[in-house]
């Protein structure tokens, strides 16, 4: 399973989300700042329909609100 979450820094929803990894330990999924990279924000906007953050792709597919992504690592721990 591939896992990306988009993201930028100063954004209170990501680093919700951002804790919630740290806390379950989970090392597989890929970080993208789409403040610090134009390609990943511009695959944000082309995948996910949406320039907003948390955004985790878990296949391709796109989870939109920290605390829908949050009970989705919950319930699919590593």
């Amino acid at each position: 399973m591939k896992l990306e979450l988009y993201k930028f820094n100063g954004c209170p929803y990501c680093a919700k989300v951002l804790s919630a990894i740290r806390e379950s330990g989970r090392t597989d999924i890929e970080l993208h700042d789409i403040r610090e990279n134009e390609a990943d924000r511009q695959r944000l906007v082309r995948d996910g329909g949406k320039e907003q953050v948390p955004c985790l792709f878990i296949d391709g597919k796109p989870l939109y609100e920290s605390m829908d992504i949050i009970n989705w690592l919950a319930a699919n721990p590593q």
